[in-house]
């Protein structure tokens, strides 16, 4: 299954992004930041990398053929939830 290549380039830019956000996590925690913005700045990493994988998964299913596999598209959306 792909997706659009618009998709895989707005990805791509996201999880640049996610790099440096969970690169400032780990600044926080060598820093002995307060636990409370650690995981706060966490959370907000994971809510991104799902968002990340919903939207492919979206894309995925609307370039999706009529020969694929609905219980293989279930299995993946069921792993990102």
């Amino acid at each position: 299954m792909q997706f659009p290549t618009d998709t895989s380039t707005e990805a791509i830019v996201a999880l640049r992004r996610l790099e440096g956000q969970i690169r400032g996590v780990q600044r926080m925690v060598e820093e002995q930041a307060e636990c409370r913005d650690i995981v706060t700045q966490l959370a907000a990493a994971k809510g991104a990398l799902d968002r990340v994988g919903f939207r492919l998964m979206t894309a995925a299913i609307g370039h999706a053929d009529s020969d694929t596999d609905l219980d293989q598209l279930e299995k993946l959306f069921l792993k990102l939830s």
